[in-house]
Formats: structure tokens, sequence, C-alpha cells
């Protein structure tokens, strides 16, 4: 057994009602050593999930505090890392993990979606310069510091986590991605949902974040190798408009081989024609990801020729801590 030098708290955000609350309750429940507190925030209804998680720290009377989204299943040992992560360093604030390589939905965009998270984080694993609140912990002194999820900047699931580990890192903190801190992801993803989430509510607002010098240019799958996945898919698309089928086809060959690595993950667990869909999905994820940049370049250049040198919100202003 591991010494429990903190009390633990998970913190659910649950204010859109979503189906898989019990699931991700009963799964808390019966973890190893489960939390001793867990809050969950279901009022009121079409509260974000950056205020529905600082209501729920207000709330949790512990020094850990673990944030677990409502489609999450956690796995039995998530809680034992966690806690041994802070307790190996006492220097650490956060600490967060990824998916499992085992997505509840069979469907096709849905495993490709949920295991494309889970190979990204796997990959970065290591000190980390931003944050994810699937399934993340951070010391509540450091959150209550910081003032908790912007709220204000993101009344709507948006990049509130990637923020918060932009103001730790800029703050000094040491962040830390596990990736054997695992949950499995609930969601059924659709190829709409996946490309408005791309774009609008992630895409869009993480690229401005980096435009405004708020994020690391290099974080997650903003890294050299997406960037290139990126000029290859652009290619790829040019070429097949232009019928230039041998540019097209080299765009494709390099882009599978850019990725290599993600699609033996999708042909280990989902099997060769899965695969195949996957290719196609990820240019589409990619293509996403790329208009994104284009819009968030062409608003943040106009904020400046307007004379507003910071962010989407120039005046910045967090979502503070408080009780409900």
């Amino acid at each position: 057994m591991i010494e429990v030098m903190d009390r633990l708290a998970a913190v659910v955000p649950a204010t859109n009602r979503p189906p898989t609350l019990a699931a991700c309750l009963q799964a808390i429940e019966a973890a190893a050593e489960s939390p001793e507190h867990v809050v969950v925030v279901s009022e009121p209804a079409g509260l974000g999930p950056a205020g529905a998680r600082n209501r729920g720290a207000a709330r949790a009377m512990c020094e850990l505090l673990v944030f677990v989204d409502a489609d999450v299943a956690v796995h039995r040992d998530a809680f034992v890392r966690i806690r041994r992560a802070f307790a190996d360093n006492p220097d650490l604030a956060a600490v967060f993990g990824a998916y499992d390589d085992d997505p509840a939905e069979p469907d096709l965009v849905s495993g490709f979606r949920n295991l494309l998270h889970h190979h990204v984080h796997t990959k970065a694993a290591g000190p980390a310069s931003t944050f994810w609140a699937g399934l993340g912990a951070i010391r509540a002194a450091v959150f209550e510091e910081l003032g908790g999820f912007d709220e204000q900047r993101y009344p709507s699931p948006s990049v509130e986590d990637i923020e918060l580990g932009a103001r730790l890192r800029a703050a000094g903190y040491s962040v830390l991605l596990e990736p054997g801190i695992q949950g499995k992801h609930l969601k059924r993803w659709t190829l709409v949902s996946m490309v408005r989430t791309d774009f609008r509510d992630r895409g869009v607002p993480w690229a401005e974040l980096v435009l405004a010098r708020e994020s690391d240019a290099a974080a997650l799958n903003l890294g050299i190798r997406h960037r290139l996945s990126a000029a290859a898919s652009v290619s790829l698309l040019v070429s097949l408009g232009l019928r230039r089928y041998r540019v097209a086809a080299a765009s494709a060959a390099a882009f599978a081989v850019l990725n290599r690595d993600f699609y033996l993950l999708v042909i280990r667990r989902r099997g060769a024609a899965q695969a195949g869909g996957g290719l196609a999905l990820h240019v589409v994820h990619s293509l996403t990801a790329t208009a994104a940049g284009v819009v968030a370049v062409w608003r943040h250049a106009g904020r400046r020729a307007r004379g507003q040198a910071g962010g989407p919100n120039s005046e910045k202003s967090a979502g503070k801590v408080r009780p409900e």
C-alpha cells in the first residue's frame, strides 16, 4: 500500500446530464485507493465544464483535485498512480494521463478519435507544458492560487484545460504527463462532432493561445510531426483538386509514413480495415486543424490591427474558485 499523504477529491462536471455518468461514478467507486471525496457538479444546467469544475473544486475539501470527465471510466489503478506521482515528487503541481487503447464504442470514427488521443499522449510522456482535465490532477493550493479554470473566457467546452496548463507553465510549476494513468473514453463520436470539436472547440482557440504566446507551440499535437502531416494533407487535397495524382499519391504516402506508429496501433486494436478508414479520417482531422490555424491567424491579425495585443480576451480574467 502507498502511504496516503494527501486526501484526494474527484471532481466530475456533469451539467449536461450525460448518459455515461453512472458508469463514470461506478468506475471511481470501484478503483483502488479511491478518492476520499467525490464531487459531482450537475447544477446549474448548461454551465460549461470550466465553471462546473471550479464549483466542484470549491466544494472539495482535499489537498489533491482529480478532474474526471463524466464520459471517462477510470482504470482501477488510476488513483494509485496519481497518489504515487505526487508522493514521489513533492514539487509536482499537476499530473494528467490518457485515454486507454480500447475505446468503448466500436465504430470507425470513435475508434479513430479516441485511439489518436491515446497515441498522442503516450508519445508525449514526461514533463509537460499543458494540462488535460479529462483525467488530470492538480494540487488544490496551486489551483486556487491560479484562479482555477477561466470560465469567463471559456463558458462552453473548449481549451480551458490547455489554458490552465499554460498558466501553470508560466508560473514555473511542474506538470507531468503520465500515460499510465488511464481511463476508458465512453463517448461516441460522429464525423460531424469530430470536425466541429477539432475546428471550433479546440483548434481555433488553441491556435489563438499559441499566437498570443499563451501556450507552447510544440505541445502535444502541435509538434513538428503534426506540422509536417498538415503540410502533407494540404498537398494531398490540392493535388487531387488539380488532378495531379502522382503528387497526391506521394503526399498520401508521406502522410502515412509520418503517422505509421499510429496506424500500427489501429491495426493492432481495430484491424486493417479500420486502419484504412482511419487514414482518411486522419487526413480530415489534419485539414480541419490546418483550417483552424488559418482562421486563428486571420482573427489574430484583425485584433492586432485594431490595437488589441492580447488573446481572444485581452483583459484576461480567470474564473476564480469560489463557494457556491
